[in-house]
């Protein structure tokens, strides 16, 4: 049986998405009507479409109307997850051509590593690089001469990206082909040791970068549960993965296998066979599903942007209010670095996104009768890939999880609730992950010290001037003031400060997404400073109040007193920096039409 709020809070997104749900599925059902497109084109446009295939793929295409599939890829070798990509299109036409299709790269997406961007100007281009991935999704799609679209994408923005590209091409089917996690190297947790004895300055840069490179080693996705694996977490649970390819390692022989799956599934639900496009498939119960695999798994805050704006492309509506109330009856069932120890090989070693969708099933925690790539089941998301003489089967997984210290049973969860809370209060709306945050850190009470920038608050902390209890107030960091940066740098050194005994907090309206660990990060905050959101009013010495068990998030000055404070400005100096160099010129539109982090910091609007 479903569970009551699970129900209560899916109806409530479907009454609230009504008329806008309506209006996009009346206008991809009028081009799901058409001719397909080498039928209704001109000759010129299709002789200009096929002109550099070779002569029997014309021949399939024009006169045998086989299925014609475009990849929309995100390669390039900058980013470890998605160096394996570079040999993709070459198989997914083998196999297309072995089932009687076609395929053309309709276009590449660009695909930026937050990695090497972490504290840098190229990190001020990483939220609007989503944005950029999904126009330059249409662009590839806007071709328009194809049954069915398979996206190359894993990590932060681009998935994202190509999912918001896609759903503005919602007639189209769609299968996502992940590419998996590399091996296991140096652990989280050491590498995280290493970085706190670096932020205190008793190891160097060369004991640091060695540390690194043992961390991030080789091909496929960075292993802790940040934003790339929870993208593959929730893709699964959209049912838009072939089942269970999420985390198979890039050089296992099972990840070819599953990649020419995904060629077959696409053309299993082309029009011809039995049609599934991308735009019904993802409607307000998918939506959910995902938003309940975020909350069990722990995983990346910067889904409470992205899965908005992902939303919002579908014709649903959803707010940060959905999330914080899903949370309040979802248990949380796994934990991998940064909500434990453990990395994502060992989260799928010991039973994987499988287990979990299960788990959430068979509780009544997640919509099983949905559409999706397998079918019109989630149930097949539940099941463990393996390989046969078909290419791939799928077999149970057992009853019991394979290590209880990373992935448990609904019956016996890490805790009753979610991951993720909402905190709101005289200082605007926030969220916090506290998945990871010790109990005793829950509540923090402490004058704030107040940045508008990293670098300040590094400074300060060298300077030994944070040696006390202080919730560190970063503002000017929202997607107006600079594009919405994450603060990784922070981490480091509040963690030395909250093990040294001190309380300590991070209250900002920029983000730390899934990363965010043990220190508890009031993250996010709508609205942001530049818009005239109240953490403008802020000043330093003002007590804070961060509770994770209320969900408030206030400074503790009279109603008179803040009433009359007026709002601090950004200075002329920052906002010259945040304007210009590094390409930050180019981007200017969208900082001054982006809307607030609650609404998905859409640009598009």
């Amino acid at each position: 049986m479903t569970h009551k709020t699970l129900t209560e809070v899916t109806e409530r997104i479907r009454q609230r998405s009504a008329a806008m749900r309506k209006r996009y599925l009346d206008g991809i059902d009028k081009l799901a009507g058409r001719k397909r497109g080498v039928e209704r084109m001109g000759c010129a446009n299709v002789a200009h479409a096929v002109a550099a295939m070779p002569a029997n793929d014309k021949l399939r295409i024009v006169a045998e109307k086989a299925p014609h599939l475009a990849i929309v890829t995100a390669y390039n070798d900058m980013l470890s997850a998605h160096q394996p990509y570079e040999g993709y299109p070459a198989l997914i036409r083998d196999e297309a051509a072995k089932q009687g299709a076609t395929v053309q790269v309709a276009g590449g997406v660009p695909a930026m590593c937050d990695g090497v961007t972490q504290g840098l100007p190229g990190m001020e281009l990483s939220l609007f690089s989503r944005d950029t991935i999904a126009m330059s999704t249409a662009i590839a799609l806007s071709h328009d001469v194809f049954d069915a679209a398979l996206l190359l994408g894993i990590c932060d923005k681009i998935v994202p990206g190509l999912l918001i590209g896609a759903l503005h091409f919602g007639h189209l089917p769609c299968v996502f082909v992940p590419a998996g996690p590399m091996s296991s190297g140096l652990s989280n947790n050491d590498k995280a040791k290493v970085r706190e004895l670096y932020a205190q300055g008793k190891v160097g840069r060369e004991e640091l970068l060695k540390a690194e490179s043992a961390a991030y080693h080789g091909a496929g996705t960075c292993t802790f549960y940040g934003t790339a694996n929870s993208n593959q977490m929730l893709l699964e649970a959209m049912g838009l993965h072939v089942p269970g390819a999420a985390f198979v390692h890039p050089h296992d022989p099972l990840r070819e296998r599953l990649s020419r799956e995904a060629v077959r599934t696409a053309l299993r639900i082309t029009p011809k066979n039995d049609y599934t496009p991308i735009g019904h498939l993802v409607d307000e119960r998918v939506i959910v599903n995902a938003m309940v695999a975020l909350l069990a798994t722990g995983g990346s805050t910067n889904h409470l942007i992205h899965w908005v704006a992902v939303a919002r492309s579908a014709g649903i509506l959803i707010d940060w209010s959905d999330f914080s109330e899903l949370s309040g009856v979802v248990p949380l069932l796994s934990r991998v670095y940064p909500n434990g120890s453990a990395d994502v090989n060992q989260f799928q070693a010991a039973g994987g996104p499988g287990f979990v969708i299960r788990e959430l099933l068979d509780a009544g925690l997640m919509h099983e009768d949905v559409l999706s790539v397998a079918g019109k089941s989630l149930r097949p998301f539940t099941r463990l890939p393996v390989a046969s003489e078909q290419g791939v089967g799928w077999e149970d997984l057992p009853a019991a999880s394979k290590d209880d210290s990373v992935v448990r049973t609904a019956a016996a969860p890490f805790s009753a609730t979610g991951g993720l809370k909402l905190l709101a209060g005289n200082l605007g709306r926030a969220v916090i992950k506290v998945s990871a945050v010790p109990e005793d850190r829950h509540i923090v009470e402490a004058p704030a010290r107040i940045f508008t920038d990293q670098e300040s608050m590094l400074n300060a902390f060298k300077e030994g001037e944070l040696e006390r209890d202080v919730i560190v107030v970063v503002r000017f960091q929202g997607p107006q003031a600079n594009g919405m940066p994450e603060l990784h740098k922070l981490t480091p050194p509040l963690a030395v400060l909250q093990g040294k005994g001190y309380k300590v907090a991070l209250v900002t309206d920029g983000r730390m997404s899934g990363a965010s660990g043990k220190v508890p990060a009031a993250i996010h905050v709508s609205p942001e400073a530049l818009a005239g959101g109240p953490l403008g009013k802020l000043r330093d010495g003002d007590l804070v109040r961060l509770d994770a068990t209320t969900g408030e998030l206030l400074a503790l000055v009279s109603v008179a007193e803040w009433a009359a404070r007026e709002q601090a400005q950004i200075s002329a100096e920052q906002a010259d920096e945040n304007a210009h160099g590094l390409g930050r010129e180019l981007f200017g539109g969208m900082r001054r039409n982006v809307k607030t982090a609650e609404e998905g910091a859409i640009t598009w609007l």
